[in-house]
């Protein structure tokens, strides 16, 4: 029997009841959102893969296919379950990418502006969280959201860069994204 308190072990070190299960949430939830972004590239590269913008689309891609390889070593390594959402994080971030290109390379471009500006302010509530329990003991996991919080930004400013802003119904667009975004964090901390 496990009482309240109780201390476990954690492939890092040990942790409390409440510091495994808010571990397990940043790592459900951030695998879940690389996993959606994945799935946002890839409905992107079936409309515009073979267009001017294709490599740009397939770089974030790569990047992000990077972010989740990791998430998907940390599930295992700590033994967190992922979101059961995840089904239907896979059709939603594929009609999403698919959508969002299918209004051209500036809607594909508003989509990953409004995505990744969600994700970086979501890291960076992490990264807080994290650096006030125990920056030390959670040094990796730190490094790691940091590092992925930068590439997420990147990708923001390259939507920024190729005319995110011009899309038809651009702030309209944008916040009915972001609000699904934040929805979609919120279900994956929990379910």
């Amino acid at each position: 029997m496990v009482y309240a308190g109780a201390i476990r072990h954690h492939s890092s070190g040990l942790y409390t009841d409440e510091e495994k299960a808010l571990l397990d949430r940043i790592i459900r939830v951030d695998h879940a959102g690389e996993y959606g972004a994945n799935r946002i590239y890839a409905g992107q590269m079936v409309v515009l893969g073979r267009s001017s913008v294709g490599p740009v689309i397939q770089h974030m891609w790569n990047q992000e296919k990077d972010h989740l390889k990791k998430f998907n070593e940390l599930m295992i390594s700590n033994r967190v379950r992922p979101t059961a959402l995840l089904p239907f994080w896979n059709v939603a971030g594929f009609a999403l990418g698919f959508g969002t290109a299918l209004l051209g390379r500036k809607g594909a471009m508003a989509c990953t502006v409004a995505v990744e500006e969600t994700i970086s302010n979501h890291y960076n509530n992490q990264i807080r969280t994290l650096m006030e329990r125990d920056p030390e003991k959670h040094k990796e996991l730190l490094q790691t959201i940091k590092k992925f919080r930068d590439d997420e930004m990147e990708h923001h400013d390259t939507g920024l860069e190729h005319d995110a802003e011009q899309a038809p119904a651009y702030f309209l667009l944008k916040n009915a994204i972001q609000m699904g975004c934040r929805a979609a964090v919120y279900l994956s901390e929990r379910i």
